[in-house]
C-alpha cells in the first residue's frame, strides 16, 4: 500500500493542479493525501472533489503591505511543522508533492526533517517566495517554463503545467454570438470587474458574455442580455473550450491552460504592487511570444479594454495559429513519471 502526501493552497492556482493530478496518481498510489491549511479555499475545493483524505495544518501567509502583521509567522510556522510532522508520520508517504504557496512550507519541511522526498512544481516564470524556501528541502524541482528550469539549476526540470483535460462540454449556451469569458481568478479581480461592469452594454452587442467575478462579488444592478456572471466555476474547462476569446488574470496555470486550448487571450496581470510581480513577468512573457495580447492594469479603463477586447477579436485566428504551433506541453504524465522515480519504497 502505497501514499502521496500532496500540499500547497491559497489560490485556485496552487489547488487545481492536484486535480490535473489525481487520476494520474491513482494509477500509482494507494491513497491520495491533501495537506492544507485549517480555512483555506483548498479544504473546500478538495475536499468537494473526493478521492482525497484531508488534514489541516497551522499556516501564515507574509503580508507584504502591513509588515508589522508578519511578526506572529515563526511561531506559527514552527507550530505548523509540529502539526505536519504527526501527519506524516501517521500517513507514512512514499512521497510528497508540493505545488508551492504559503500553505505548503510546514508541510516540506516536515516531511524533509523525516527523509520523505519531496518533488515541487514551480509554476511562474520567476521562483515564488515558498518554493525559494523550500529548495534545499526538494529533490526535484518541476517547473512550467523552460527558462525557469536553467535557471533553477541541476535540481530543475522542465514539465510544463499540469492541465485537466476536459470532457465533452455539457454547457449549453443559447446564442449566436461569439463566447467572450472574463475570469479574474479563483479570488476575483476588482479592478477586472469595475471595468467589465462598465462595459457590459458594448461588449454584449458583439459577445455572449460569461463574467467569473469571485466569491460576494455579484453586481445583481446588472441586467444586460446576453451577459452572465458567476462566482466560481467547477466547470472552468468546459467554459474555456467553448469560449472564442477570453480575459484572464496571468497566473501561470490558467494561462497555460488556456494556451494548451489554444484560446486567443486578454492577459491584465495583477500588477507588482499588488503582488511580487509574477503575473507581469508571466504576461510579458506570453506577449512576446504572441501568444497573447496584454493591457496592464494601469491603463485599465472602459474604451481601453473594448477596443483590446476588439482588437484580440479581430487577430483571433493569428492567436490560435501561433498557440497551435507552439505545442505546449501538458506535464501531468512527466510529473507522475518524476514522482514514481523520487518516490521510496515502504
Amino acid at each position: 500500500m502505497s501514499t502521496i502526501v500532496l500540499t500547497g493552497g491559497g489560490t485556485a492556482g496552487h489547488i487545481m493542479p492536484h486535480l490535473a493530478l489525481k487520476p494520474y496518481l491513482q494509477q500509482h498510489f494507494t491513497n491520495l493525501v491533501y495537506i492544507g491549511s485549517i480555512n483555506g479555499m483548498e479544504k473546500n475545493i478538495i475536499s468537494s472533489d473526493g478521492g482525497f483524505k484531508y488534514y489541516a495544518v497551522e499556516t501564515a501567509k507574509l503580508d507584504r503591505c502591513h509588515l508589522l502583521k508578519n511578526f506572529k509567522i515563526p511561531i506559527k510556522f514552527l507550530k505548523g511543522v509540529k502539526q505536519a510532522k504527526q501527519i506524516l508520520k501517521k500517513v507514512n508517504p512514499s512521497i510528497v508533492f508540493s505545488k508551492g504557496g504559503y500553505v505548503s512550507l510546514p508541510v516540506v519541511f516536515a516531511a524533509k526533517s523525516l527523509n520523505i522526498p519531496v518533488v515541487t512544481h514551480e509554476s511562474d516564470l520567476t521562483m515564488g517566495l515558498a518554493n525559494k524556501l523550500s529548495k534545499t528541502k526538494c529533490s526535484c524541482i518541476c517547473t512550467t517554463f523552460k527558462e525557469t528550469a536553467d535557471n533553477v539549476g541541476k535540481k530543475g526540470v522542465f514539465t510544463g503545467s499540469p492541465i485537466r483535460e476536459s470532457s465533452k462540454s455539457k454547457t449549453v449556451i443559447s446564442s449566436n454570438k461569439p463566447i467572450l469569458l472574463i475570469t479574474g481568478g479563483s479570488l476575483g479581480a476588482k479592478a477586472v470587474n469595475t471595468a467589465v461592469f462598465e462595459s457590459v452594454t458594448e461588449l454584449t452587442k458583439k459577445f455572449y458574455v460569461i463574467h467569473q467575478v469571485g466569491k460576494n462579488n455579484i453586481n445583481n444592478s446588472i441586467k444586460a442580455k446576453d451577459y452572465k456572471q458567476i462566482e466560481f466555476a467547477d466547470n472552468m474547462q468546459e467554459l474555456i473550450k467553448l469560449s472564442d476569446v477570453i480575459i484572464s488574470r496571468a497566473g501561470s496555470n490558467t494561462i497555460f491552460e488556456l494556451a494548451y486550448y489554444n484560446k486567443p487571450m486578454l492577459l491584465i496581470p495583477l500588477p507588482k504592487g499588488a503582488s511580487r510581480g509574477d503575473q507581469v513577468d508571466n504576461a510579458k512573457y506570453f506577449e512576446r511570444l504572441g501568444y497573447a495580447k496584454v493591457l496592464l492594469q494601469d491603463n485599465l479603463n472602459k474604451d481601453n479594454l473594448i477596443n483590446a477586447v476588439n482588437e484580440l477579436f479581430n487577430n483571433k485566428n493569428t492567436y490560435k495559429t501561433t498557440l497551435k504551433n507552439a505545442n505546449l506541453p501538458n506535464g501531468t504524465q512527466k510529473i507522475v513519471k518524476i514522482l514514481l522515480t523520487y518516490k521510496k519504497d515502504n
